[in-house]
């Protein structure tokens, strides 16, 4: 007898083969027939109508602290993800100095958007090892979740404080490519790296990462290069508009002197700019030639995402901005009144220094989400340019004075500027390019700002009831076998005899996203965005339930993913 039986189920497999009907029959946590099973299972579930496909696979998540205290990784699970790559863009939680924690939670609270309440309060923060902060999750998570090991960690637990401001030397390095093959044996997946001039300390300072040579970014990939299973991640400044020419050339390099793919997040498309795409998959091109192999990945769908003149966002990276939104609250408030600051931020935030994050100066298209004060009632739901005009006033003005009236805390939706039926198009063939991946959902960070998390659910409800830009079974293949392949993850992302028991069966007819809204429910009485799943009937991981009906259970089977041993090396060349 079988431990689970799956009856009569719509089998996508995730190879990108036609979808047919079969059974699927779970013996320990693997899959041990597809097609028709006659004999009967412990437990046999009826999957008549519904579609069964492998776990979603989602490659870039910052869950690292979350797991801490929330072993569902919610809301992916629910989203149908089974497995979660975390440790991206260079920031980890080990290895961790002693004492060095409240400088991490800082740091993380700034660069990550994670509520610092949540981390003082989810976890005690007592370990300092790779190793040991692996061994807090074994056996306590819901998901597979395998991570890689950040630069800034291993920067500052060798060098200290001094890993901000200062060049490391020859025995510095050395000293960090063996804490980093330390973490590797422990587990770790590879190296991830950050040099985006985006990500500050909590003291406002530039990130440990960003103090590296050239030199240093490759001795560490050299190490990598040594130890199999093993994958790179890493984000420059250009990831987010476009890239440099140095920039090419250091990602075509780290990915090949460690032979070794590189992914590297997030590729926009948007119409406006035609040129961006092939500009930035040029890295993968260069790449090549250089003798490494060098991924986009990129968004499937429009992310949720609010801002704040309050707290740390996307406004901050508008040219100029930070100066003045960082000051406090009272003189910030001020400031922005004045005619010339005003005209200032204005100027500034459309110029084209202002790069990619042009997109957020459509002021006018801002919806106004929760208000605080009494002069603001009645405004939720509507655009900035409709009570402009009301007040005959500009747009950007009207949209200060209403958020000065709530001592900055209003909360405002920026509408997508590239949802435009070309910017579309431009994506559907990007996906169907073979330089670039499904993935940069951020899940786990920016809490209060975005939830990416939902994307899957979101992109096959567009693929079956929507814009029908690819097939739902391509779109599987792209958020199950492809992302397995590249990660080199072991009988996962595929539903054939062997492969472990992670599945999805969900109804084509539901299958949507609930829309994002701000919840409390982390540590700290902290708050985040977060959307249930419609119709996902059934999560499995390792061959046990963990979601029914789009309620996590709170099962954790899990597996922690380690190099070498859960994954397989995937070399560059």
């Amino acid at each position: 007898m079988f431990d689970i039986v799956i009856r009569g189920g719509i089998v996508i497999d995730g190879t990108g083969a036609p979808s047919r009907q079969a059974d699927i029959a779970i013996k320990d946590g693997r899959i041990v027939a597809v097609g028709v099973v006659d004999e009967t299972g412990v437990e046999v579930i009826d999957a008549t109508g519904m579609m069964v496909t492998p776990g979603f696979i989602d490659p870039h998540t910052h869950y690292d602290a979350q797991l801490l205290w929330d072993p569902t990784a919610s809301p992916s699970s629910v989203h149908g993800v089974t497995t979660i790559v975390g440790g991206n863009c260079g920031f980890t939680l080990a290895p961790l100095l002693p004492g060095d924690a409240d400088y991490l939670r800082k740091m993380m609270s700034k660069v990550e958007g994670m509520p610092l309440a949540a981390l003082e309060n989810g976890t005690d923060w007592s370990w300092e090892s790779f190793a040991e902060y692996l061994a807090r999750l074994e056996g306590n998570i819901s998901v597979n979740a395998g991570f890689l090991v950040g630069h800034c960690a291993i920067r500052r637990y060798v060098m200290g404080p001094a890993a901000v401001g200062e060049e490391a030397s020859a025995e510095t390095i050395v000293a960090m490519r063996a804490e980093l093959a330390k973490s590797i044996k422990a587990g770790a997946l590879g190296f991830s790296f950050t040099n985006s001039t985006s990500h500050s300390d909590g003291d406002g300072e530039p990130v440990a990462s960003r103090w590296a040579t050239h030199d240093e970014l490759l001795a560490l990939c050299e190490e990598v290069s040594l130890h199999e299973g093993t994958t790179l991640e890493g984000i420059v400044p250009g990831c987010l508009d476009r890239f440099a020419d140095d920039e090419i050339e250091l990602l075509g390099k780290m990915s090949a002197i460690a032979n070794r793919p590189m992914n590297w997040n997030v590729l926009t498309v948007d119409s406006r700019e035609p040129d961006r795409v092939a500009r930035q998959i040029s890295a993968y091109d260069r790449s090549i030639e250089l003798g490494g192999r060098v991924i986009a990945l990129t968004m499937p769908v429009q992310v949720p995402m609010n801002m704040s003149f309050l707290n740390f966002c996307g406004l901050w990276l508008l040219p100029g901005w930070q100066k003045i939104l960082g000051v406090p609250l009272a003189q910030r408030i001020e400031i922005l009144k004045d005619p010339d600051t005003r005209v200032f931020l204005l100027e500034n935030s459309l110029s084209q220094a202002a790069g990619v994050f042009r997109r957020l100066a459509d002021w006018g298209d801002y919806i106004i989400g929760d208000t605080y004060s009494t002069a603001n009632e009645g405004l939720k739901g509507r655009t900035v340019r409709e009570i402009a005009q009301e007040r005959s006033k500009s747009s950007f003005g009207t949209l200060l004075d209403i958020v000065i009236a709530d001592d900055l805390q209003t909360i405002l939706w920026p509408q997508p500027q590239d949802d435009d039926a070309e910017s579309w198009r431009m994506r559907a063939e990007l996906w169907q390019d073979g330089r670039a991946l499904i993935g940069g959902s951020d899940a786990g960070a920016h809490l209060d700002r975005m939830c990416g998390a939902p994307y899957p659910t979101r992109w096959l409800a567009d693929c079956i009831r929507g814009r029908k830009l690819v097939s739902v079974e391509y779109a599987v293949q792209m958020m199950t076998s492809q992302p397995a392949k590249l990660f080199g993850l072991v009988d996962r992302g595929e539903l054939r005899v062997g492969a472990h028991g992670d599945i999805v069966i969900f109804d084509a007819d539901e299958i949507a996203s609930e829309q994002a809204k701000l919840v409390t429910d982390l540590p700290g009485d902290s708050s985040r965005l977060s959307a249930g799943s419609m119709g996902v009937k059934r999560v499995l991981v390792n061959g046990v339930t963990i979601v029914e009906n789009g309620v996590a259970n709170g099962a954790v089977p899990g597996t922690v993913l380690k190099s070498g041993i859960d994954t397989y090396t995937v070399t560059a060349r």
